[in-house]
């Protein structure tokens, strides 16, 4: 298959003018990064978060140059109950209010289920699926104590609905945020949040595309419907999307950035 040219980049609109919004393993170039500038493109102030402290101090910066004074880095590890408690006492603290959470953070790997062994299944879902629990937690409690509503977007993966050899503790994990996310959003709906969550199927930046063989990427570009990879700031326009009023009847819903979808 010929792939399509990706699109021309998509000027902000003001969607999400005067927010306060957290994304979590947002130091750089991935879906995070991309949601990060995005959604600061948007008018929204973003704390940016991810395990990589220098990493997460160089976007910062880098995202200050066109966006002074609308960006905070807070270094965090999902895994860790007291740091995510730190970043979200943060948002409060610094901007007295809290109304939009991207729950980014992710880890894979490649692992046949009769070769892995317990830390890598336990190390994935602790990172993947337990990371977003932890933050959607903080999340929520703040949310329900304003009392003024908000959002939460969860990043989860086309992985979660289909097989895929030597991804069952990812996919298991996926899935399972799939399953957080409809539960979350019949639990808070009584207070005025909701929570949705995007499933990408392959979204490639450069630094990744360096680390993939010629043959792999070839394969995985030949599922997808335009024979090309996603940028990562597709996915984050998707994001903006369920962060925006533009999708204020939306709770619970898993939406597809793909087409590989069940």
């Amino acid at each position: 298959m010929t792939g399509v040219e990706s699109p021309e980049y998509v000027p902000g609109h003001g969607l999400l003018e005067g927010r306060t919004a957290v994304v979590t393993a947002a130091a750089g170039a991935g879906i995070g990064g991309a949601t990060a500038r995005r959604f600061l493109e948007e008018g929204a102030r973003v704390l940016i978060s991810d395990a990589h402290a220098r990493r997460l101090k160089e976007y910062e910066a880098e995202l200050s140059g066109a966006h002074p004074g609308a960006v905070t880095a807070v270094p965090c590890d999902v895994t860790d109950e007291g740091q995510v408690r730190a970043l979200f006492d943060t948002a409060v603290r610094d901007h007295g209010r809290l109304d939009i959470v991207v729950n980014n953070a992710g880890l894979g790997g490649t692992s046949t289920l009769v070769d892995m062994d317990d830390e890598q299944w336990a190390r994935v879902l602790d990172v993947t699926l337990n990371g977003t629990f932890r933050c959607l937690r903080a999340a929520l409690r703040l949310f329900r104590e304003s009392g003024r509503g908000g959002v939460v977007v969860n990043n989860s993966s086309v992985v979660g609905w289909r097989a895929q050899a030597g991804q069952a503790h990812y996919a298991a994990a996926k899935a399972g945020v799939m399953a957080l996310t409809r539960c979350a959003a019949i639990e808070a709906a009584e207070y005025g949040v909701r929570v949705n969550a995007v499933a990408p199927s392959l979204a490639m930046h450069p630094h990744l595309v360096k680390v993939t063989s010629a043959e792999l990427l070839a394969e995985l570009t030949a599922r997808e419907a335009f024979g090309r990879y996603a940028e990562p700031w597709e996915v984050a326009n998707a994001i903006v999307f369920l962060a925006s009023g533009y999708s204020s009847y939306l709770t619970g819903e898993v939406v597809s950035v793909s087409s590989q979808h069940p």
